[in-house]
């Protein structure tokens, strides 16, 4: 029987971060075209117009019209982390039944339960915002980030 792991990245997040990536690895060549990232990476393009759209809104991408226009990072990318781009599409990294975890009371048994969201929250968070998509696209990670990705215990799927 599939195991389920409990932490799930949407496909929107994770097409937000490969376009992005795209973005990070065509920084300083002019925009890019909505098709040639949505080429590139494999994302469907009315979807991925739909991300640029709330990544521009979010003030990580700028985006220019006309023949020569297209989208580009709107800060560099040593200064975009992996935490940004998604609270962008999806809001906050961790929340419970859409609230975030320390708006959250626990009675009796599971009175802890509040402390365990929150240490989940910092872990994403402990990833997230180290990785930068200069990193991302360097292959150049953090090396705490690269230390946990090596456990052999990570690669589990239970």
């Amino acid at each position: 029987m599939p195991q389920n792991d409990a932490v799930r990245i949407s496909a929107k997040a994770d097409y937000a971060v490969r376009a992005m990536a795209e973005l990070a690895s065509a920084a300083g060549t002019g925009p890019m075209k909505g098709d040639q990232i949505a080429q590139a990476q494999g994302i469907p393009l009315k979807f991925l117009l739909n991300i640029l759209s709330e990544l521009k809104h979010a003030r990580l991408v700028r985006s220019y019209r006309g023949a020569e226009g297209g989208y580009e990072l709107a800060r560099d990318a040593k200064d975009i982390s992996l935490a940004d781009i998604i609270r962008a599409v999806e809001g906050p990294l961790a929340s419970v039944h859409e609230v975030r975890p320390e708006e959250i009371r626990y009675e009796g048994a599971a009175a802890s339960l509040q402390d365990v969201w929150i240490a989940v929250r910092a872990n994403l968070r402990a990833v997230l915002e180290v990785v930068s998509l200069s990193d991302l696209v360097g292959g150049a990670l953090p090396e705490e980030v690269r230390a946990l990705a090596t456990n052999p215990e990570a690669w589990s799927s239970h």
